[in-house]
């Protein structure tokens, strides 16, 4: 009789469980991938002449989706994307693209390359200049324990186990709200 019951609630709310399902697939991508993250070139300093932009790229670990935020002061500095040739020798012609907008400009990097950026003037022949690595997400490392855990030769990785694992809490939860047990 229980089971008959709960079979005919779910069925009366099979809409709202397959609202649930698709709202939690389409969270997997973040789920796997990260949230993109903003970062702010030159730390606390922002873009001015007095920051070593090597050094603090260096210490920057960019990936595809990831924002840059450029702070300055617009009336002296501006920023522009160039090639690598430019930005090797501070040429500030032919540029990819002008960043500047009004001082706290934002870039999203959306290709695996490094982006070269400089400010022109001769600010670049003082450091204005910086060159960002983006690399692509990287999924973990499956740990030995997780290793044994194949299907027919295939392995799949711990960050799926997680995405699947919240969509079917969610979907029980959701499921037995609607239902009036929860």
């Amino acid at each position: 009789f229980v089971w008959k019951k709960l079979r005919e609630r779910v069925m009366e709310n099979s809409k709202v469980i397959l609202m649930v399902i698709l709202g939690m697939l389409s969270l997997c991508p973040m789920v796997v991938m990260g949230n993109p993250k903003l970062h702010k070139v030159g730390g606390s300093k922002g873009w001015n002449e007095e920051t070593n932009y090597t050094q603090w790229s260096s210490q920057q670990h960019v990936y595809v989706g990831d924002w840059l935020i450029f702070v300055f002061d617009k009336r002296y500095y501006n920023v522009l994307e160039v090639n690598k040739t430019s930005y090797e020798n501070c040429i500030d012609t032919d540029f990819i693209k002008n960043v500047t907008r009004g001082g706290r400009d934002v870039v999203q990097l959306i290709e695996t390359k490094t982006y070269y950026f400089i400010s022109s003037g001769g600010y670049c022949f003082h450091g204005m200049k910086v060159a960002v690595n983006v690399e692509e997400h990287q999924t973990s490392a499956p740990s030995p324990s997780l290793l044994d855990m194949k299907s027919g030769g295939d392995f799949i990785s711990p960050s799926l186990y997680t995405c699947f694992g919240i969509i079917v809490v969610n979907v029980v939860y959701a499921s037995l709200v609607s239902m009036g047990i929860l």
